[in-house]
């Protein structure tokens, strides 16, 4: 699904990975993966007998592909979801896919790397606070 980048470090020969593990692979938080997991279906690590996440090495590629749509791309977690259905060939109920984002934006010329940086970071303290926030 996701061709490694220079960004995305390889990930090694075995088959299933705790969230602490794709934590520090993908440099996600763990609280993070859990919140996409529920907003992305692409995304379900198997549980082990103990309960614990495990996932397997497409959904390490699946976190890189969605962390790439949201934080590089500049997309929604509407668009991003509705771009990885499209690209899996599987639609989503009663929504109409949407038009292609531009690949380089105006604006993204306009921040230094460490604007953008911190834009990020807000970003992701943003989605966190969001996490808490919601109805269990």
């Amino acid at each position: 699904m996701l061709p490694m980048t220079e960004d995305a470090p390889a990930i090694p020969e075995k088959n299933l990975f705790r969230i602490g593990e794709v934590s520090r692979l993908t440099a996600t938080k763990a609280f993070v993966l859990r919140y996409w997991e529920t907003e992305f279906p692409t995304l379900q690590p198997v549980k082990s007998s103990s309960g614990h996440r495990m996932y397997r090495r497409e959904d390490i590629e699946t976190v890189f592909e969605i962390k790439r749509l949201l934080y590089d791309e500049g997309f929604t977690i509407a668009g991003a979801r509705r771009h990885l259905a499209e690209q899996n060939g599987i639609a989503e109920p009663g929504v109409e896919p949407a038009p292609p984002a531009p690949l380089v934006r105006e604006r993204d010329h306009e921040l230094s790397r460490a604007q953008r940086k911190c834009l990020l970071d807000l970003r992701e303290e943003l989605l966190a606070a969001l996490t808490l926030l919601e109805p269990r």
